[in-house]
């Protein structure tokens, strides 16, 4: 059958476009969009407040696809309604230096707000971005002056819904109220391996419900009304709200509907014809936009335009009366940080006690907190012991959504991916702390952060065998190692009390990426470190001390190592040996260095090197090379005092020292 009916052939021609791209690539995920077409027609061009021609828009609403293996919906739609992604990018679907990958990429495609694929994370990102817009109304509107007034929509998925971290950031997402976060979730029944009987069949709507949410049905996923009409309602209500809308995947495909062939494969030329004959729609040509339906979805460009410019007007009329809030909303929103906030900061004394790197940094950033008002975060449920409360300002809560410290609760992998989103949104410099140990739970937000270059920063505390008696189970040997192996991560392990205010200067001013700051439980001599400091842990190592001319020995290590190795270097150099002793808190930002940096730091004429780490070694045999060894733990710790442990494992100056001469 045909149909003359506009909304219709707007939604076959989303439909078609995307699954075309997906059958000119065979590769691909046609079943979502073909599904999901009435979700996302009725979101784009009934309730998405957004401008194709200016995607950053400060107070656009935000869209996100989390079940990214759709990505094909979410490129169709961003071509039809405006944005800068021709038509030739969609016909390049997934292929080599394309604007249109598998899965949508932050920073890549124009609209993209979010890199998604991984089941769940964009779900917590969402409510990330949820929590940035309620801050920023909080704290910046002002007497009937709205300028931030903005809702975030998704679409999520069976598997984003059976994801752990999905879970947790619905419960937080409740406990909050966040009235702004409007999910439709594409309810087919169906995942990769068959029907979601298989493994799924707890009542999701009755779970959200006893998350807080406010639940709706919608019977048919293909009713444009009935989806409208349940947006309406979301947006009255006060809490998050999910619409559960009825699917079918792979809808109008004759004989792969409503199964698990239509999820990830391309329907093939003959199913593809037979599905658009089926909905009514010309089998030839391929990517076909009729004129009158291009210029229906590309009305979005003219409202888009129409509702910055009127937001422009409001914000003229905030800051005729608001100019110094009006100057500070438009700094943050830039990206740029406060002027000064760097300057005249105050160092640490010499310490032999010292103090832990932990409680360094808790009077670090409460030192920042005052003067970068962006500044903000919390822990997963441990900011006593990660130092991460910043103290006079009250916590985010429904009642206090101007607060700066987050209770995340027991919700790694959820904290990782909010903080993500939050990052994202624009206007904040968020963090997030837990014991490095429990990175592992927020392995999959750490990677597509760094993979998407959010600039979230991550404080990872209790970072060895210096956790002492708490034993094995949170003593995380290895995972230093595995953080460094992210790529696009930045580690940074400062040494002292001064290495750590160097590192959240670093970690602050870096804003094309995350920064993951490994910190002590245990007390750390502070140094009598050299005026430079600042500067030089930014290129991730340097000469703490040279004993003598012309080094034979080189010893290196970061963090609670590194006055263990300035002892031992003391010891040899009494000895007559000259030794250098390196500090090297960030293997990534050294080697971003010059190589004449480098060759300085670490001289390829001496071949006798020793790095100390009370972790695996893993990663340092490229600093030490050939002839040089490395002080490590390959096995789990004990439960004991930290000062036995590092004894019993070797971690001491006389086995660092006995080490160092076997190598020379």
């Amino acid at each position: 059958m045909t149909t003359d009916n506009i909304q219709d052939r707007a939604l076959n021609a989303l439909r078609f476009l995307a699954v075309d791209a997906v059958q000119q690539a065979n590769s691909g995920h046609p079943g979502l969009p073909m599904g999901a077409a009435a979700m996302a027609y009725t979101i784009w061009t009934r309730h998405l407040r957004h401008n194709p021609r200016n995607p950053h828009w400060a107070d656009r609403d935000r869209f996100v696809l989390s079940g990214g293996h759709g990505s094909a919906l979410l490129y169709a739609l961003l071509h039809l309604t405006g944005y800068d992604l021709p038509l030739d990018e969609i016909k390049r679907f997934r292929q080599w230096g394309s604007l249109t990958p598998g899965h949508p990429e932050y920073g890549l495609t124009p609209g993209v707000e979010v890199t998604t694929g991984p089941l769940g994370q964009g779900f917590a990102n969402g409510v990330g971005f949820a929590i940035a817009e309620a801050h920023l109304a909080a704290t910046f509107n002002k007497n009937g002056h709205k300028i931030v007034d903005h809702y975030t929509y998704a679409i999520v998925t069976d598997g984003d819904l059976m994801e752990g971290v999905s879970a947790e950031a619905a419960s937080l997402a409740g406990h909050l109220s966040l009235g702004k976060l409007i999910y439709l979730y594409d309810d087919n029944h169906i995942s990769i391996e068959g029907s979601t009987d298989l493994a799924f069949t707890e009542d999701r709507a009755a779970r959200f419900e006893a998350y807080g949410w406010h639940v709706q049905r919608v019977a048919d996923g293909n009713d444009v009304e009935a989806i409208d009409v349940a947006i309406r309602a979301a947006k009255a209500d006060p809490r998050p709200s999910i619409i559960m809308c009825r699917t079918i995947i792979g809808y109008g495909a004759p004989h792969k509907q409503n199964t698990s062939g239509a999820h990830g494969s391309p329907l093939g030329d003959e199913e593809l014809a037979a599905a658009k004959e089926n909905l009514g729609w010309p089998v030839e040509p391929r990517f076909y936009i009729p004129e009158d339906v291009l210029a229906f979805y590309r009305e979005a460009v003219k409202r888009g335009e129409d509702a910055e410019k009127a937001w422009n007007t409001r914000f003229d009329a905030y800051r005729a009366e608001f100019a110094d809030l009006a100057a500070e909303f438009e700094r943050r929103m830039a990206g740029r940080l406060p002027d000064g906030w760097a300057e005249n900061l105050p160092t640490f004394p010499p310490d032999a006690k010292g103090m832990a790197t932990r409680a360094a940094s808790g009077k670090v950033l409460n030192l920042l907190a005052g003067r970068i008002p962006e500044l903000l975060g919390g822990s997963a449920d441990l900011a006593p012991s990660t130092k991460t409360w910043l103290d006079g300002y009250d916590a985010f809560s429904k009642e206090t959504p101007a607060g700066r410290n987050f209770h995340f609760g027991v919700r790694e992998h959820a904290m990782g991916a909010i903080v993500n989103g939050m990052a994202v949104h624009g206007g904040l410099v968020p963090f997030g702390a837990t014991f490095l140990v429990f990175s592992d739970y927020m392995r999959g937000a750490l990677r597509v952060g760094a993979l998407s270059h959010y600039p979230a920063i991550w404080v990872f505390t209790h970072d060895s065998i210096g956790v002492g008696e708490d034993g094995p189970t949170h003593q995380p040997v290895e995972h230093v190692a595995a953080l460094r192996a992210i790529p696009g991560l930045t580690v940074i392990r400062p040494g002292d009390a001064n290495e750590t205010l160097a590192a959240w200067r670093l970690a602050i001013a870096h804003r094309d990426g995350p920064t993951a700051l490994i910190l002590t439980r245990q007390n750390l001599p502070t140094l009598d470190l050299l005026p430079s400091t600042f500067s030089l842990v930014g290129k991730g190592a340097y000469v703490l001390k040279d004993f003598g001319e012309n080094p034979a020995l080189i010893l290196m290590a970061s963090g609670s190592e590194v006055h263990l190795v300035l002892a031992a270097g003391e010891r040899l150099a009494a000895e007559g040996v000259a030794v250098r002793v390196v500090s090297f808190p960030s293997w990534e930002l050294f080697e971003k260095q010059e190589p004449a940096y480098r060759e300085s730091v670490l001289p390829p004429q001496v071949g006798a090197r020793l790095a100390v780490e009370a972790g695996i070694a893993q990663g340092w045999e490229k600093y030490v090379g050939t002839d040089g060894g490395v002080l490590s733990i390959e096995h789990y710790g004990a439960s004991a005092p930290a000062k036995t442990l590092f004894e019993k494992y070797g971690f001491t100056v006389e086995n660092v020292v006995a080490m160092a001469r076997g190598l020379l």
